[in-house]
């Protein structure tokens, strides 16, 4: 047993590291991206709404998604908590978005983790990977059940891809809940921060 803890106390370290060289690399926003085909890319021009599907939080409350989007400007990302690659990216991008974001904004703006696994993921999963990443009360894990997945990629004209194959646009919405943004695949922080703070400060 004694030896057991030895290893681990390494493997531990060694996660700790690469986890803040994610963010390391965030900050610097030099994100790795990929080639996407998107419909939306840039302003969203009219404004959209999302479906009235219900998402379940990391607290394990219910809410309609338009209503959790209300009030707030709002980042939005699609991830969930079994992928190790790009969704640790995204999670280090909002990491660096909150640590930048200007005092007076706290309060004003949120980031919203939208989890694609609905099987998978329940709120104390949600809760633990927002915990990894340093996640502050303005940051937001939800995860939609199964049959509203495809509602709500159609809404932001996402293709089916399946799990392993999601988006990692950020999506920006208005304090009315609407769409008014739509970022590049794994955007760079300021790029996320400046269209956060625009929106936040009309």
């Amino acid at each position: 047993m004694k030896h057991s803890k030895r290893l681990s106390a390494p493997r531990n370290r060694q996660r700790r590291g690469a986890l803040l060289t994610l963010i390391g690399t965030a900050l610097l926003g030099i994100l790795p991206g990929r080639a996407w085909a998107h419909a939306l890319v840039g302003a969203v021009r009219p404004p959209l709404p999302l479906p009235a599907i219900k998402v379940v939080r990391q607290d394990g409350a219910s809410v309609a998604l338009p209503t959790l989007l209300q009030g707030k400007a709002t980042a939005l990302q699609f991830m969930f908590t079994g992928c190790s690659q790009t969704c640790a990216l995204q999670g280090a991008l909002f990491a660096a978005v909150q640590q930048k974001l200007p005092a007076d904004l706290r309060g004003r703006t949120q980031l919203l983790s939208l989890s694609i696994d609905s099987l998978g993921d329940d709120p104390r999963a949600l809760a633990s990977w927002l915990r990894q990443f340093g996640a502050g009360p303005d940051w937001i894990a939800a995860v939609p059940a199964a049959a509203d997945l495809d509602r709500l990629r159609a809404a932001l004209q996402q293709s089916k891809d399946g799990r392993d194959n999601h988006t990692s646009q950020v999506f920006l919405f208005n304090r009315d809940g609407l769409l008014v943004w739509a970022t590049e695949d794994l955007p760079p922080v300021a790029v996320v921060l400046r269209q956060l703070v625009n929106i936040a400060r009309p």
